[in-house]
């Protein structure tokens, strides 16, 4: 049994190189070469600091921004048990929600508005309704507790105000049904903790995922199956991020790189790293045109990548700690970077 064992594992691998090889052959060019006669992208406009948000006590481990065109409001998941809500424009809190839960690990906002949800350590995600929530001075309650992964919570994204998709440590994500409650799908096919997940933001049907077994997944929620796999980091993928037109997506990973991968091609286009680079990424997300990529790391900067020349633009400097957690505000006016150090900056 051993030695079938052995020889599948050969055969595998044998097939992988031949896959590798059919790929290489229609690799024509690169995207270094196609970009080579661009313009280099300015290092000298940095983004400033413009709100720093203070109100959590703790390492905040995730944020994110509302998706309402108009709307700069933020939400914030921190390990002193809190959710908060913010309107980013005036650094006013908006909601301060208090969980069952302090070993959080993700938040979300809905599109619309009337959810946040949050999950982590305590394998269920929570939805929390804000539209009976008008008044600032009522407090916000479970309105759902989403319970059917038997690893931790590692990311949770709103498809509408009715179904959200979660990520797990125990290597599967889930789409639920809201208003029910209920699973209405599984996806199985990582074999390593799933540590992020994106939306397409112009075909909700279909999303990626970023595990600990150093593949990202395109999946496809028709049919409840995996459409394509991306190889080539060494180390666990921490995040995910679409590009602006849906056909490309970002990942970034502890082996201290990030990586742009083309749908359509199937296949890895740029590879961002420096030398003196010994810190992982721990979040990915594009500027609204997608020239631009930022990248979180756990040395307390923030990377500002050209995503289409692979250089290193500048970098952001502001936290005294890892920067857990990054996002675009829907109209891409402004980034925030979230912390072990407890605040959230706004830059512009």
């Amino acid at each position: 049994m051993q030695q079938r064992i052995a020889a599948a594992k050969a055969n595998i691998e044998e097939l992988k190189e031949k896959v590798k090889a059919a790929r290489e052959l229609t690799n024509d060019t690169t995207l270094k070469e196609v970009t080579k006669d661009l313009p280099s992208l300015p290092k000298s406009e940095k983004l400033k600091i413009r709100r720093t948000l203070k109100g959590h006590l703790a390492k905040i481990y995730a944020l994110h921004w509302i998706e309402e065109n108009n709307n700069y409001n933020i939400v914030s998941a921190s390990q002193d048990g809190k959710l908060l809500i913010w309107d980013g424009l005036t650094a006013n809190k908006l909601h301060a929600v208090p969980l069952r839960s302090s070993w959080v690990m993700t938040c979300a906002y809905s599109p619309g508005g009337s959810f946040v949800a949050c999950g982590g350590l305590d394998n269920i995600c929570s939805i929390y309704s804000l539209k009976s929530n008008r008044d600032k001075d009522a407090p916000v309650r479970v309105s759902k507790e989403l319970n059917a992964h038997t690893g931790y919570i590692s990311c949770c994204r709103f498809i509408d105000e009715k179904h959200i998709l979660t990520s797990s440590g125990d290597t599967n994500s889930i789409l639920w049904d809201i208003e029910t409650g209920a699973k209405q799908a599984e996806f199985v096919g990582h074999s390593g903790d799933v540590m992020s997940l994106a939306l397409n933001p112009f075909d909700k049907s279909t999303f990626i995922t970023g595990a600990c077994d150093m593949n990202a997944k395109l999946w496809d929620i028709r049919s409840h199956k995996c459409s394509q796999t991306f190889s080539g980091h060494t180390s666990d993928i921490n995040s995910v991020s679409f590009f602006p037109n849906g056909m490309a997506f970002a990942s970034g990973s502890d082996d201290t790189s990030c990586r742009l991968f083309d749908i359509r091609a199937d296949r890895e286009l740029m590879k961002y790293t420096f030398d003196n680079g010994a810190c992982g990424v721990t979040a990915v997300a594009f500027s609204s045109s997608g020239r631009y990529l930022f990248a979180g790391h756990d040395d307390y900067f923030c990377n500002v990548w050209d995503s289409l020349k692979g250089e290193r633009v500048f970098t952001l400097q502001g936290h005294d700690n890892r920067v857990s957690c990054l996002g675009v505000s829907s109209d891409g006016m402004a980034l925030c970077t979230g912390s072990w150090d407890g605040m959230l900056k706004v830059w512009a």
